[in-house]
């Protein structure tokens, strides 16, 4: 028996109202406009595949599974390949989410009077593997990016108003020291950094309208002081402009970095995204002993869970961690310096 108040909408009419309710989460700070972008872009691709005439409340689970595995064998229009390749499985998993929280607000709204999600079976394997892109560099790598994009080109652009040298240093060194979000990155004004008590301090505007306030490390507000003095005239608030003028777009810095790792020594150069350099971000502060809650704050993370996903294994970690290990650290010690106490530390028995 159907509920009294079923609301039988097409899935285009649906559509059309969750998104609308999504991108009115954007004014409350529920949701970043990146977020709500995803979600509608989403909403819009499942409309296509589903039939925008059907009504929504005849969808059943094998209707949805027929939906998931035609987007799966979508060619990803964002990878210009010959052929297109298909849809990762990443962009798959989050495409099935998408389309769970539009079913999920349907069922609540009554549109809907089982949710056939509940009945969907196809799912994809998380990650799938990651491409190089995206996993972290090594420390070499990392520190063949940092100290290429430090260095000056070789051949500096003819015009003056067009060298970009010390800002594209600046996007490499706050995306592999601080880890944000490309979009957290492009969103950044000259007024989110500030100093107290002697530290710079980057307030990162999140996802779902959270801020975190990050201190900068020395070198990097170093990098950022000299940016500042030589960047464009604008009326533009943005921190990272074009040699134009204009905010910085998301697509442009793949291109800063891409350009930068043309000056790494080729035994130290390796194709990295931004979100490659999250990764590495996170590697290397974990491997490097620092506490997971404080990288959690650093990376905008709300769950401690969510930081093995930027976790990734380094070359070498293992052997060093049983070389040092805790329960004999006395003994390696003893070991390394001949007898004698490590220095700084108390006299071994």
């Amino acid at each position: 028996m159907l509920p009294a108040q079923l609301n039988r909408l097409t899935v285009e009419e649906a559509a059309d109202r969750y998104v609308d309710l999504v991108r009115a989460k954007t004014v409350t700070g529920a949701l970043s406009p990146a977020t709500a972008e995803v979600y509608a872009r989403d909403v819009a691709t499942f409309v296509r595949l589903a039939g925008p005439g059907r009504v929504l409340d005849d969808l059943t689970g094998e209707d949805v599974d027929v939906v998931l595995l035609a987007f799966a064998r979508k060619p990803d229009e964002r990878r210009k390949e010959p052929g297109g390749r298909p849809q990762s499985a990443a962009s798959q998993a989050r495409f099935r989410r998408s389309v769970s929280a539009l079913f999920k607000h349907a069922a609540s709204a009554g549109w809907v009077q089982l949710n056939p999600m509940a009945a969907a079976s196809v799912t994809a394997k998380e990650r799938g593997g990651l491409r190089a892109e995206r996993r972290a560099l090594t420390k070499e790598q990392a520190e063949g990016l940092i100290g290429a994009a430090r260095s000056p080109a070789a051949e500096p652009p003819r015009r003056r108003d067009q060298r970009t040298d010390v800002r594209d240093a600046l996007i490499v060194l706050l995306l592999a020291t601080l880890g944000p979000r490309v979009s957290e990155l492009v969103r950044a004004n000259v007024e989110d950094f500030y100093t107290n008590d002697g530290v710079r301090y980057w307030r990162i505007f999140g996802k779902g309208g959270k801020t975190r306030d990050v201190p900068l490390p020395h070198d990097v507000a170093e990098v950022l002081d000299a940016y500042l003095t030589v960047r464009a005239a604008s009326q533009e608030k943005a921190l990272l402009l074009s040699w134009r003028g204009r905010r910085l777009a998301r697509g442009d810095v793949q291109g800063v970095i891409d350009r930068v790792q043309q000056r790494v020594e080729p035994g130290r150069r390796r194709g990295v995204t931004p979100h490659g350099l999250r990764h590495t971000t996170a590697t290397h502060l974990l491997a490097d002993g620092t506490d997971m809650d404080a990288v959690r704050r650093v990376l905008g993370h709300s769950d401690l869970s969510t930081l093995g996903r930027y976790r990734d294994e380094l070359p070498g970690e293992l052997e060093v961690a049983m070389r040092w290990h805790p329960l004999l650290r006395g003994k390696e010690e003893r070991r390394a310096t001949g007898g004698r106490p490590a220095e700084g530390g108390p006299p071994q028995e």
